[in-house]
């Protein structure tokens, strides 16, 4: 993707988590995230995400994913959001 994520994941719990949620995210789904910090985004679901390996600035390797979220009120408004920040997915609509 050619981009570091703010944080890595390594603990298993959170791997789990994270692809609990990337089961949430279909192709095309209309849903509202909310991140941590408390942002809430609405947006098409532009493909899933996939868990990928990163390595911090110290060289540990970790996971995390990028959603691409396509903004529902300004379609061509792409939001790009990291998985391990999501605190939950709602689905709002159907496709």
């Amino acid at each position: 993707m050619g981009q570091t994520p703010p944080r890595i994941h390594t603990h298993r719990a959170d791997l789990e988590l994270m692809e609990q949620r990337i089961g949430l995210l279909d192709d095309e789904a209309r849903v509202r995230v909310t991140l941590e910090g408390g942002a809430r985004i609405e947006g098409v679901v532009s493909a899933r995400p996939t868990l990928e390996t990163f390595r911090d600035a110290a060289g540990n390797e970790g996971h995390n994913a990028r959603l691409r979220l396509d903004d529902l009120a300004a379609p061509d408004v792409p939001h790009f959001i990291w998985v391990g920040d999501i605190l939950t997915i709602e689905r709002i609509g159907s496709r």
